[in-house]
């Protein structure tokens, strides 16, 4: 995994987006790229990675439901 790809996902894990669901982003070339994309559109317009991380992490976790986040929870006891 290259550094800046490694840096996106340990920030998006900050704001808990779960390991499994990076996993399956990371694993998907065009789900990535349209993510690294993404991320380097909103630094270009001048926020912070941390800031990025946050909107990104909230459109994931929005789009996954509270019941898919719940699943999740539950299949790791």
């Amino acid at each position: 995994m290259q550094s800046s790809n490694l840096n996106i996902y340990q920030r998006l894990r900050d704001f808990e987006v779960p390991a499994p669901v990076l996993d399956e982003i990371f694993s998907n070339k065009e789900d990535l790229k349209t993510l690294v994309k993404s991320w380097d559109e909103l630094k270009e317009q001048g926020l912070k990675d941390d800031q990025i991380a946050k909107a990104v992490a909230e459109i994931i976790l929005k789009e996954l439901g509270d019941d898919f986040l719940q699943s999740l929870e539950n299949s790791s006891i």
